[in-house]
């Protein structure tokens, strides 16, 4: 854990030279998580989202060719996310916004998920600014996390990451939110949480129980719309093979998940992972360019 956080903490250095080494043009800097989410009080929030950004945008401008930066947000209170996603990608030039799942606000047993309606001011600037929302795991609350009582190599990223997000991303989807801002689109790591081994069976079996499934659409009709992935901490053959598809060449984007993976690891498994040569450059560069509007040439 010592050279994850030296690693964490150098950005010019060490991350740079071994970008140069593995053939990394380029990264998108974020803040760690859980980071701002699990912070209580809101002014607390605010302030350390803006130092963390300004700090952020100080590390871009110093190669701006080769980083590139995601938003921090206090998203405890979604008019003053709202403000701060403004500063970001207006002042900052930042690329989008990456959030550590949900937020807790006043109380520690708290869980604020961004379906519920007091954040459609919040998602309507989104896809205003028309910049992408990476919706990053954290590990449940562990007073709501009983069930791993005994367990705690399930209550870890290797299992409750997955798990945390993908409710919560099919909670946004669920909730309409895709019927009201249909341009609005969706980053999930890992090859997707888990979500697209699944995606036929919820697909299925919503068309058969009775609920108060608010979307206009199935799920899978969002997620090859709206939702896009990364490889990010996933290098495997047959997990990434079953994301193309499911959701397409197009919604998939090389990412490692440095420094809690190792770029070699990550680079050269898509090297020699089989792909055509057009969906190597796809998957590998253009789709990111497209999506967040990067300057390569």
């Amino acid at each position: 854990m010592l050279s994850v956080r030296r690693r964490m903490l150098d950005v010019q250095d060490e991350r740079l030279a071994d970008m140069d080494r593995y053939g990394v043009e380029l990264a998108i800097l974020s803040l760690n998580a859980p980071a701002i989410q699990v912070i209580l009080e809101v002014d607390q929030a605010v302030e350390v989202s803006r130092k963390a950004n300004d700090l952020m945008a100080e590390e871009v401008a110093k190669r701006p060719d080769r980083f590139a930066g995601f938003a921090a947000l206090p998203t405890q209170d979604p008019d003053e996310a709202i403000i701060e996603l403004e500063r970001c990608v207006k002042d900052l030039g930042f690329v989008g916004a990456l959030v550590n799942g949900f937020s807790q606000k006043e109380a520690e047993d708290s869980a604020v998920y961004y379906d519920i309606p007091e954040y459609r001011p919040f998602w309507a600037a989104v896809e205003k600014l028309g910049v992408p929302f990476y919706l990053h795991p954290r590990l449940q609350i562990q007073t709501r996390a009983l069930f791993y009582e005994g367990h705690p190599w399930l209550h870890a990223p290797a299992w409750d990451f997955a798990t945390q997000t993908s409710v919560h991303t099919l909670r946004l989807i669920c909730s309409g939110l895709f019927d009201e801002f249909p341009n609005l689109q969706l980053v999930l790591g890992h090859l997707g949480e888990r979500i697209p081994f699944d995606l036929w069976r919820v697909d299925n079996l919503m068309k058969k129980i009775p609920n108060q499934f608010l979307a206009k659409h199935p799920v899978g009709h969002y997620f090859r719309n709206n939702v896009h992935l990364t490889t990010s901490g996933q290098f495997h053959d047959s997990a990434f093979h079953c994301c193309i598809a499911e959701d397409g060449v197009e919604r998939l984007m090389f990412s490692i998940d440095y420094p809690f993976e190792e770029m070699e690891d990550g680079a050269v498994w898509f090297d020699n992972t089989e792909l055509s040569d057009a969906d190597r450059l796809k998957i590998g560069r253009q789709n990111a360019i497209d999506l967040f509007g990067l300057d390569l040439t």
